[in-house]
């Protein structure tokens, strides 16, 4: 029995997790497994209303009680400072220490493709994010704030633990694929915090001699992202790195709405996402792009066991973009409803 907790969130995140939901259903009933879920309203709404975020009881459930978090989007225009969507998104990353950001992006119809002569066998990487460090801890601050004088902080956060377990992970997972692996950083500019990075690169990449390592400055990596996408099989980066070539890298191949995630730490709880945010515009519409928050399920079931009921997941997904049979977004004229009962029953 799998168990999976549902973060649905904000905007259209119920609703492509709903659909999400679906897919994962009939994909038991199709490739015989069995899962159990649980329904978490963290949502802007119960902010609102209550004041509470995570709940010390929500999060023990979380971190004690399931193998797997789907989470919608998190975001209201009625909570301007996100502080809900910051509190439960990064205190999640944090208090489980879901270290590795997992992006994969694959191109699957030229058409989706801003870039010239570029077809489905030119762009398929895994951008392998740090999840828990960097400029994103949080740590600064303003002085003298509102004034001529205002002075603002934030410290960059790297540990050689830190790049040291990323960087494992980013080897074996290079060597599952195609044997390619880049380190995109500013260590011409951020001496300390990205040289370190390099210096852990250097001392790992002798054990790994069968994957090719390499370094980029990111605003190089950037600019052959969009030149020579063949070159770039898996990617590293810190957090700030890894979320900005992330984005870049899903714009490539269709936008965020084609853009799964997972966030994860050997033996604990994992958690799985759409990239995009919660629409808060689109929501009732049927215009909500299902597709990234299928696929990140799709991640999930291949990383709790069911390999042939992801790629099932995923090659439905593909021939639903090829057949534009697709929300708006996509060039398509299908709901999003629609969209998940042509995925479910491709299974």
């Amino acid at each position: 029995m799998l168990r999976i907790a549902l973060l649905p969130g904000d905007g259209i995140g119920p609703e492509v997790i709903a659909s999400a939901l679906t897919v994962l259903e009939r994909a038991g009933q199709v490739f015989g497994f069995q899962i159990s879920t649980r329904w978490f309203d963290n949502s802007a709404e119960r902010y609102l209303k209550t004041g509470e975020t995570l709940p010390d009881a929500d999060f023990r459930a979380l971190r004690d009680d399931f193998d797997a978090i789907l989470l919608g989007a998190f975001g209201d225009p009625r909570v301007p400072s996100n502080i809900h969507a910051k509190e439960i998104l990064l205190g999640l990353r944090q208090r489980l220490d879901l270290y590795v950001n997992l992006r994969p992006v694959k191109l699957v119809d030229a058409r989706l493709c801003p870039l010239k002569d570029v077809g489905p066998g030119d762009l398929d990487m895994a951008i392998v994010r740090e999840n828990t460090e960097s400029i994103y801890v949080g740590i600064g601050g303003s002085f003298k704030p509102d004034t001529d004088d205002e002075v603002a902080q934030n410290t960059m956060l790297t540990t050689r633990k830190g790049a040291d377990r990323l960087l494992k992970f980013a080897f074996e997972l290079a060597g599952q694929r195609r044997g390619r692996l880049v380190l995109c950083d500013k260590a011409n500019a951020i001496e300390s915090a990205h040289g370190l990075w390099r210096k852990a690169l250097k001392a790992m990449a002798p054990q790994y001699p069968n994957v090719k390592a390499t370094t980029l400055y990111a605003d190089v990596a950037a600019m052959r992202m969009v030149t020579h996408p063949q070159e770039f099989d898996v990617v590293v980066g810190d957090n700030m790195i890894g979320d900005i070539l992330s984005d870049l890298a899903a714009a490539l191949v269709g936008g965020l709405g084609l853009a799964p995630s997972s966030s994860t730490h050997p033996g604990r709880v994992a958690m799985y996402e759409p990239v995009h945010g919660s629409a808060p515009d689109i929501v009732g519409t049927g215009k909500a792009n299902p597709l990234a928050a299928i696929l990140s399920a799709a991640m999930l079931l291949r990383d709790f066991g069911q390999p042939a009921a992801a790629a099932a997941i995923e090659a439905a997904c593909a021939q639903s973009v090829v057949d534009r049979e697709v929300t708006p977004d996509l060039g398509g004229t299908l709901t999003t409803a629609q969209v998940t009962a042509r995925i479910a029953g491709a299974l």
